[in-house]
């Protein structure tokens, strides 16, 4: 005799699905938020229909990064080939991370988002680069276990008062469900600024400059992790952060960030 569904405490219908009267009053407290204080371009502040967003002269500024790509450090390439693709400029210096993507240049648009993200404290862009970064990390967040956050200096930490990649981090989070380890990573010294420095400076800068804290090994050993960033310049940080994860038993590490440099080739190791 086939088992008779038990239906003695059913879900209550209000859980389910949101009730006509929530429904009314969430359109009307957009309507009044709208009223209040109208959605606009989030870099030109130009008026538009949806918050969160870019108006199309300001999104057209935006040079997206498009496969076809090089699978090891993100950078566009000419053509496809239809198999996994490794650009001259990784195959001459494999970086330590297995795999870098950015959503696009850091130009135009991007680098001013990005510019008053850090410096002028403008909260409100990082939900459209939360949904950037799920994007265009997709097949890393995939593959991930945990995402690991770029750390600042205490000093930087506290001049600035918050680390704009952990915000980014914490943004990925909430669209992917995948934790934060906001402290996986910590600086060991301040290091001076990157700005102005060659490739091989920025490595001698960031050589040693970032641990796993004893208490946040056992988050780390055995796990996969995706680091998140602002700006992938030369990869020098990145690679920095690399081998303290993997010194710490990380299985392997994977990085995105909102922006790479234009010129490839001075994204290497």
């Amino acid at each position: 005799m086939p088992q008779q569904a038990d239906n003695s405490n059913p879900e209550p219908v209000s859980r389910l699905v949101p009730s006509r009267t929530t429904e009314l009053l969430r359109s009307a407290a957009t309507w009044l938020t709208d009223l209040l204080t109208p959605p606009v371009c989030l870099a030109c502040s130009e008026p538009i229909q949806s918050r969160d967003a870019l108006c199309p002269g300001c999104w057209s500024e935006v040079d997206f990064i498009r496969p076809p790509l090089c699978d090891k450090l993100g950078i566009r390439l000419p053509y496809a080939t239809g198999d996994t693709m490794i650009s001259a400029a990784a195959a001459a210096r494999p970086p330590a991370y297995s795999r870098a993507r950015a959503v696009a240049h850091y130009e135009g648009t991007m680098r001013k988002l990005i510019h008053d993200l850090k410096f002028h404290d403008r909260h409100d862009v990082r939900r459209l680069m939360g949904a950037w970064l799920a994007t265009s990390g997709c097949e890393l967040i995939a593959d991930a276990d945990v995402l690991v956050p770029v750390p600042l200096s205490r000093t930087r930490l506290l001049s600035r008062r918050f680390n704009q990649s952990a915000i980014l981090a914490l943004e990925v989070s909430g669209l992917t469900g995948l934790k934060v380890r906001t402290q996986g990573l910590t600086r060991t010294r301040r290091t001076p600024t990157q700005v102005g420095l060659t490739r091989d400076q920025r490595r001698e800068n960031v050589r040693g400059a970032f641990q796993v804290p004893p208490k946040e090994r056992p988050q780390i050993a055995g796990k996969r992790v995706l680091l998140i960033d602002d700006i992938i310049t030369t990869g020098a940080t990145a690679e920095a952060c690399t081998k303290a994860l993997y010194s710490a038993d990380a299985a392997n590490v994977d990085i995105v960030a909102l922006a790479i440099l234009a010129d490839p080739m001075r994204i290497t190791t």
